[in-house]
C-alpha cells in the first residue's frame, strides 16, 4: 500500500520555533519522506553549497533539550506513523538534529528527488504558507482589539470622569453643615 500524502493539518505540530524561525527537524523530515534520518543528512552534506545557514543550522545542546521536553505525542493519520518524542525518531541520540527553515526544505526538494519527497515539500510548504496566514490573522487581530480598546478608553474616560463629578459633589455636599430641621433655640 503506497504512503499517504501527508497534509497540512497533520504537519503543523511538527513545526517548531526556534531561534525565532519556523523550522522541521531532520528527523521528522526523514519520517515523513520515508527515509533514515542519517541519509536525509548525508544528502545535505553532500549537497552543503545548496544549505546556508539561514536554510539549516545544527541545534545546540540546550536548545535540542528544550526542544525535547516541549515535545508532545503527535498522532498523524495521513503518514500513519506515532511518533512518542523526537528523540525516538533518532536513531544517533547523542548526535545533535538540523533544524531547516522554510526555504531549507524547499532546497530539499531538489537534493530529495523521489516523487515522495516532491509530494511530502508540496505538503509542508503548504503548511508553511496556512501557519503565515493565521499568524497575519493573530496580528490583524491584535491590532482590531487594540484600536477598540482605544476607542473604548476615550469613552469610558467620559463615563469615568461623569461619575468622579458626582462623587466630589456629592463629598462637597456631605462636607456642608447640616440644616437641622425644626425649632431653633
Amino acid at each position: 500500500m503506497p504512503a499517504l500524502i501527508p497534509k497540512p493539518e497533520s504537519l503543523a505540530p511538527l513545526v517548531r520555533t526556534i531561534r525565532g524561525e519556523r523550522v522541521l527537524l531532520d528527523a521528522d523530515l526523514a519520517a515523513l519522506y520515508g527515509v533514515p534520518t542519517k541519509a536525509l543528512n548525508q544528502a545535505v552534506k553532500r549537497n552543503q553549497d545548496r544549505f546556508p545557514a539561514d536554510f539549516m543550522f545544527q541545534l545546540a545542546a540546550d536548545e535540542w533539550s528544550a526542544s525535547r521536553s516541549q515535545s508532545v505525542t503527535a498522532s498523524s493519520p495521513c503518514t500513519g506513523m506515532r511518533s512518542q518524542t523526537v528523540t525516538a525518531s533518532r536513531r544517533n541520540i547523542g548526535a545533535l538534529p538540523y533544524a531547516f527553515t522554510e526555504q531549507g526544505v524547499a532546497m530539499l526538494s531538489s537534493v530529495l528527488r523521489s516523487p515522495r519527497a516532491v509530494e511530502v515539500n508540496i505538503a509542508i510548504m503548504r503548511t508553511f504558507v496556512q501557519l503565515r496566514r493565521l499568524m497575519d490573522g493573530n496580528r490583524e487581530l491584535a491590532r482590531t482589539i487594540e484600536a477598540m480598546e482605544k476607542k473604548y478608553d476615550e469613552k469610558f474616560t467620559v463615563v469615568f470622569d461623569a461619575i468622579k463629578q458626582l462623587i466630589a459633589e456629592d463629598e462637597s455636599r456631605k462636607a456642608q453643615p447640616k440644616r437641622r430641621i425644626g425649632l431653633h433655640s
